[in-house]
């Protein structure tokens, strides 16, 4: 594998993009969960119906059930009998007659509408219908939601809430699903210290840990968080034989800029096939990705905006191919800026800015300020990013531009 670095140039963020999508494997081991356990899980079955949703036609209110040729000039009919949900009338309903029925209950065989019990006055058994009912009206019919036979889910699909409910109503108990991913995480430097640990001078907070374990909880993988690793060539080699020998993906953030003066890149060397990339992105020109003996790497800047955003737009991408999960969809539109943005040609530009509608109902989108590498707050006050192609300079006010909405990742 190449080192990018070293030629002239930087590699163009789809370039980088479509360079690992080709080379990440996809996990074949399945296991069969009960759809209560399943949320989230990636399936690894495609769903066929085996009936029909609903099962019979039935009522959507409240009312009468009647056939609308039996109604007579006087709008009068005899109640008969009554449909209950789960106790279905089984008589016959002839002409002139009507069935009391509740919502969900079983449509008899010998009516076709339904009259909500608000348009009607009761007589005792006498029932008289106060307005003109159209064939059909407020019953819903069998298959009417889903068919016998059709395509409900496919596989790849992550399970979501409402899906294990259309499972449920499919009376389907269990599914085969892709087994989790296993990710590890490992940050390297002496200056680095847990949150809640006293800081010494020309120490700071270890974040990317954090943000990268929480985005991944949300991907649905299992994540094995290796912690803070010294600045030493055993400590970090074992932590990276370690982590090769029990996950699918190993995710390092920093050490990857050229001339850094650490044993990340020299341990990288040791084990695995690497290239040291520089992507025409801001922020997150430095990125690496290749291959250790059992897993694939992604090694990440340090600063804790180029290390989400190397993420959220690069890794994460080809950890959700590597899963099986359909292909991540993400929002694009267009908003006027409300500000000049600094840009200049060369690099792709995701900055952070915040959407909203003005009252002249137009997108809008404004920067939240000050977008340097090491700013996390410009994420935490953001709700998009403005994506800027790398050939474009300077946005003026005004301007309309193409922002990409978070997702559920962040």
């Amino acid at each position: 594998m190449s080192d990018c670095c070293s030629a002239p140039g930087l590699l163009p963020f789809t370039d980088a993009l479509s360079n690992m999508l080709a080379q990440v494997p996809v996990i074949t081991d399945t296991l069969t969960l009960p759809i209560e356990q399943a949320l989230n899980y990636v399936l690894a079955q495609d769903i066929i119906s085996p009936l029909n949703v609903p099962p019979h036609d039935n009522s959507a209110m409240d009312g009468y059930a009647f056939s609308v040729d039996s109604l007579n000039a006087n709008n009068i009919l005899t109640l008969v009998g009554r449909s209950m949900a789960g106790a279905p009338f089984e008589g016959k309903c002839k002409k002139g007659e009507c069935i009391r029925i509740m919502t969900g209950a079983k449509m008899p065989d010998c009516c076709d509408t339904v009259e909500m019990q608000e348009n009607v006055e009761v007589n005792g058994e006498q029932i008289t219908f106060l307005q003109e009912k159209k064939l059909g009206a407020n019953v819903r019919n069998a298959g009417e939601d889903i068919l016998l036979g059709q395509q409900v889910l496919v596989s790849g699909r992550k399970l979501s809430a409402v899906d294990i409910g259309v499972l449920a109503s499919l009376g389907v108990a269990e599914v085969v699903v892709y087994r989790k991913l296993k990710v590890a995480l490992i940050a390297t430097g002496d200056e680095l210290k847990k949150p809640g640990q006293a800081l010494r001078s020309g120490d700071i907070y270890e974040t990317n840990s954090f943000v990268l374990s929480a985005m991944l909880e949300k991907l649905h993988v299992e994540v094995i968080n290796f912690g803070i690793v010294e600045d030493d060539f055993e400590a970090i080699k074992s932590a990276f034989v370690s982590a090769d020998e029990q996950a699918d993906a190993v995710i390092s953030s920093g050490g990857v800029s050229v001339g850094d003066a650490d044993y990340t890149k020299a341990v990288l060397d040791d084990l695995g096939e690497i290239g040291f990339w520089k992507i025409a992105m801001k922020p997150g020109k430095p990125f690496a990705f290749g291959k250790l003996n059992n897993s694939v790497f992604f090694g990440l800047p340090g600063n804790p905006v180029s290390a989400l955003v190397t993420f959220h737009q690069l890794a994460l991408v080809a950890l959700n191919k590597m899963q099986n999960g359909e292909a991540l969809k993400r929002t694009q539109l267009t908003a006027k800026c409300t500000s000049d943005l600094r840009k200049a040609p060369g690099r792709m530009d995701f900055q952070r800015g915040f959407l909203s509608v003005n009252d002249a109902g137009e997108n809008v989108v404004t920067s939240t300020g000050a977008q340097g590498s090491g700013i996390l707050s410009s994420l935490a006050k953001a709700n998009c990013f403005i994506i800027l192609p790398s050939a474009q300079g300077k946005v003026t006010k005004g301007e309309q531009v193409t922002i990409q909405l978070f997702d559920e990742f962040l």
